[in-house]
C-alpha cells in the first residue's frame, strides 16, 4: 500500500496522538535517549500536543531550546496550556508554520519529524528547507506510522533526504513505525 494522504490530523482529536497507552508504546525520552542532548537547539516539526517536545525540554535543559512547530494554532494551543506557569515556557518556542514553508532561522543540533511527512504536500520542499536549518553534523530523525506509510513510500523519502545532504546514520527500532536518522553532511 502506497498512501500519502497529505491530509493534517485535526487538532480536534489530539489526545488520540497523546496519551498514556501510547506513551507505553513509544517513550519519548527513550526513543530519543541516543540523539537529545544537554545545551542542543531541537526543531520538533509538527509538534502536535506536544508528545515529544516536553520530554525533549527536559532533556535539553535549561541552555537547551525546543522549537515547537505546528502548522495548526490548535495544537500549539494545547502545547502552550501544558507548558504554562512551568520552568519548560522558557525552554519552549511555539512557532506556527506555513503550509508549505517551515519558517525559521534558528540553526538547529536535531530535528524530530514524527509521523508527519506524510502530512506534507511537498515533502521534497520540506526536506529541502529542514537540510538549510540542521547545522553541519546535526541530526534529523524521521518516523512514519506503518499504517500510512509503505516501506516504498518511506524509502523514496529517505532518498530525497539523501539527495539534500543527508545520510544514513541509523534506522532505530520504533514501535509500530518506520524510522531513520540521518546526519547532514
Amino acid at each position: 500500500m502506497n498512501i500519502r494522504y497529505n491530509r493534517v490530523c485535526p487538532a480536534a482529536i489530539s489526545g488520540i496522538l497523546d496519551n498514556k497507552i501510547r506513551r507505553w508504546f513509544q517513550k519519548p525520552s527513550k526513543i530519543l535517549e541516543p540523539y537529545v542532548k544537554e545545551g542542543m537547539t531541537v526543531l520538533d516539526l509538527g509538534c502536535g500536543s506536544g508528545f515529544f517536545s516536553i520530554e525533549i525540554a527536559w532533556m535539553v535543559g535549561s541552555s537547551g531550546l525546543v522549537i515547537a512547530s505546528d502548522l495548526q494554532e490548535g495544537m500549539l494551543h494545547k502545547l502552550r496550556k501544558k507548558i504554562q506557569g512551568t520552568e519548560l515556557e522558557e525552554r519552549i518556542v511555539l512557532h506556527k508554520c506555513k503550509e508549505d514553508v517551515i519558517g525559521i532561522s534558528e540553526m538547529v543540533d536535531l530535528t524530530i519529524a514524527f509521523y508527519m511527512l506524510h502530512e506534507v504536500a511537498k515533502p521534497e520542499k520540506t526536506l529541502n528547507e529542514l537540510a538549510s536549518i540542521v547545522k553541519a553534523n546535526g541530526l534529523l530523525f524521521i518516523a512514519e506510522p506503518y499504517l500510512h506509510v509503505s516501506a516504498k513510500s518511506f524509502d523514496k523519502t529517505i532518498r530525497m533526504a539523501l539527495d539534500n545532504g543527508f545520510t544514513i546514520v541509523e534506522r532505530p527500532k520504533v514501535f509500530l513505525s518506520r524510522a531513520v536518522v540521518l546526519k547532514k553532511d
